[in-house]
């Protein structure tokens, strides 16, 4: 079995670095708001996994209880999110961001 320290820290490193920048030009270049909930989603997925990681080198615990709590607030994120997309949906009839203008006064 392999643990997160058997793993060098610097792998973890490049590896969250590359998922993060993912999610960044995911959120900058998607016109959909479900591939923008998913790309940061994935930004703090990245961030997740780096506090795992340096929880583990450290031999500290705090950082997997961070985790949690991270977990939980994107949890309620993507519910509050969804909901929202849910009622763009509904009023518009699209899930593009460049409709939402419609709903202006």
């Amino acid at each position: 079995m392999i643990t997160l320290t058997a793993i060098p820290v610097h792998y973890y490193l490049l590896f969250c670095s590359i998922l993060f920048c993912i999610g960044v030009i995911g959120v900058l270049i998607k016109r959909n708001a479900l591939l923008i909930l998913m790309s940061i989603e994935l930004m703090i997925n990245s961030i997740n996994l780096l506090l795992a990681a340096f929880s583990a080198y450290s031999n500290d615990p705090a950082g997997q209880i961070f985790v949690f709590f991270i977990m939980v607030v994107a949890a309620a994120e993507v519910a509050i999110g969804l909901a929202i997309v849910v009622l763009i949906y509904r009023t518009t009839h699209s899930i593009d961001i460049n409709v939402l203008n419609k709903l202006k006064w």
